[in-house]
């Protein structure tokens, strides 16, 4: 390598040293700790008080631009409430957080709330949500499934003026509901449209009348219903 060539190499190498020195020390310039966090949505059950406490500790020790965004975000969603979660820089030195509340549609296995996807989470410190939930319960999972009987349900006995007000789906499979927070109707396992029709007309008929004595009203026979009284230990059956 002639004079000329060593020359050009050591002036092109010393432009590449001097742009890493200076961009490292534009890095440490801008790379400052977190100053301020803002928070939008539409925040209807929680407080921003209360996001802001919870979102202290996941960026406590960050700083401007070393914070991982992705990691940060998948932390804030995590916190009870929450369903999405965007996060962004602001310049010179803040973070906004638009955040995306759950929509909670009913109660879930006595300490958990479902969302309108059937998706279970839990309510942390509200509990008091100025409006009633239907109360559901089943096996891990079933969330979706459980919604979608109940919303069924509600829209098939709504006629009857009987409103859902819980409903479970046992572990083996069994269904069972109760209307009007007084009567449990047991459907079991299988031929659900079958035996719903079936109460239907007994109610209609007969039960409706005397709902406020009924205990239980048991579907699971091939013709008619077992009916459970106040006060009885014994049922009866009523036949189509």
């Amino acid at each position: 390598m002639n004079a000329n060539a060593r020359g050009a190499l050591i002036g092109v190498l010393m432009i590449v040293v001097l742009l890493g020195a200076g961009g490292r020390a534009l890095w440490l310039w801008l790379d400052k700790p977190i100053a301020r966090v803002s928070i939008s949505g539409d925040l209807e059950y929680v407080s921003a008080s209360y996001l802001q406490q919870q979102l202290a500790p996941l960026i406590r020790g960050h700083t401007w631009l070393s914070i991982d965004l992705p990691a940060l975000r998948d932390q804030a969603r995590k916190i009870q409430w929450l369903r999405e979660v965007k996060v962004t820089r602001e310049w010179p030195n803040a973070l906004r957080f638009e955040l995306y509340e759950q929509d909670p549609v009913a109660r879930w296995n006595d300490d958990a709330l479902l969302n309108s996807r059937g998706q279970p989470f839990l309510p942390g410190p509200i509990e008091d949500f100025g409006r009633r939930l239907p109360d559901l319960g089943g096996p891990e999972g079933s969330g979706r499934e459980v919604l979608a009987y109940y919303d069924s349900l509600r829209r098939t006995l709504s006629d009857l003026g009987l409103e859902v007000t819980q409903l479970r789906l046992e572990a083996r499979g069994a269904w069972r509901f109760q209307v009007n927070d007084n009567v449990w109707v047991i459907l079991g396992r299988s031929d659900l449209d079958t035996r719903l029709a079936r109460f239907i007309a007994a109610w209609q008929r007969q039960l409706g009348a005397q709902a406020s004595q009924i205990r239980y009203i048991d579907l699971r026979y091939p013709n008619g219903v077992a009916v459970a009284w106040h006060g009885e230990t014994q049922t009866s059956a009523e036949a189509n």
